[in-house]
C-alpha cells in the first residue's frame, strides 16, 4: 500500500531488495546501515535516507532500533534533486516523527493516517536537503534549539561535537553556512517570531525564553533581525 507511513525495526542479517515504489527511512532509536549503489552509509535519529523506486538496496541494524518508513508513489520536489541520498532533518519533522509512532501505536485510524502522511509530505517539502550535516555540527544544533533559554558558549558547543573550538567553528561554518554566533541568533530571532505571533506571552517571557534577560537589548536584536519591533508582530 502506497503513500503510508509505519514503524519498523530490522535485523543485524545483511538483507537487500528493490521495490517500485519510493522508500523514506527515518530512524527514531538507534541507526541503520545501509548500502546504496556500492556506498554504505549510516543513518542515525535526526537524519533520512530516501530510497528510490527500483533502487537496490542492502541494510541491516539492531533489533531493538525503531524507524519510521515511508513508502511513496512520489517525492516531493526538494528530495528530487538531492545530490545525495542522506539528509538531516529539521526540528519540528524531528518531532512529528514522535507523534506518528506514538499516533500508530494507539490505533488504526485510516482517515487520520491519511492526513498525518500529507503533513509528512509538506514537512518533507520544507526540509533543506543541500547538504548532509556533520553528526558532529546536528549534535551542537540540537543541543541549541533543546537550550535556547540558557547561555550558549562557543566552549561547551565545541566539547558537545567533541571538536578544539577552532576546528567546531570551522566545520560549523562548512556545514551550516554561518558562524556558531550567527546561527544562534538565527535560531533565537526565528523562535521569537514564532512565540509572539503564535501565543500569549509578554515580550519579557519571550524574550527570557530565547536567553535575553534584558528585554531592551532582546528588542534592539529582534528589530534589527526583522525590521519590525516585537510588539508589532503581536499586532
Amino acid at each position: 500500500m502506497l503513500n503510508t507511513l509505519s514503524i519498523r525495526s530490522y535485523t543485524r542479517q545483511r538483507a537487500g531488495h528493490a521495490h517500485n515504489y519510493h522508500q523514506l527511512v527515518l530512524p527514531l532509536y538507534g541507526v541503520i546501515y545501509i548500502e546504496l549503489d556500492t556506498v554504505s552509509t549510516r543513518v542515525g535519529p535526526g537524519e533520512c535516507v530516501v530510497i528510490r523506486s527500483g533502487d537496490t538496496h542492502y541494510f541491516t541494524a539492531k533489533e531493538e532500533s525503531r524507524f519510521v518508513v515511508a513508502d511513496m508513489s512520489e517525492l516531493p520536489e526538494n528530495l528530487c534533486d538531492m545530490s545525495s541520498s542522506v539528509f538531516s532533518v529539521s526540528e519540528p519533522l524531528r518531532c512529528y516523527l514522535s507523534f506518528i509512532e506514538s499516533q500508530l501505536e494507539h490505533q488504526v485510524n485510516t482517515h487520520l493516517e491519511a492526513s498525518m502522511y500529507h503533513l509528512f509530505f509538506k514537512l518533507l517539502a520544507e526540509q533543506n536537503t543541500l547538504r548532509h550535516i556533520d553528526t558532529r555540527v546536528l549534535s551542537a544544533q540540537t543541543y541549541i534549539a533543546d537550550h535556547l533559554s540558557s547561555r550558549l558558549s562557543i566552549d561547551h558547543l565545541a566539547s558537545i561535537a567533541c571538536l578544539s573550538q577552532t576546528q567546531f567553528k570551522k566545520v560549523f561554518k562548512e556545514h551550516v553556512g554561518f558562524s556558531v554566533m550567527q546561527y544562534i541568533t538565527h535560531v533565537r530571532m526565528e523562535k521569537a517570531k514564532a512565540l509572539l505571533a503564535h501565543t500569549d506571552y509578554p515580550v519579557q517571557l519571550v524574550a527570557e525564553k530565547v536567553g535575553y534577560t534584558d528585554v531592551s537589548s532582546f528588542s534592539r536584536r529582534f528589530t534589527a533581525h526583522f525590521g519590525l519591533t516585537p510588539r508589532e508582530i503581536t499586532h
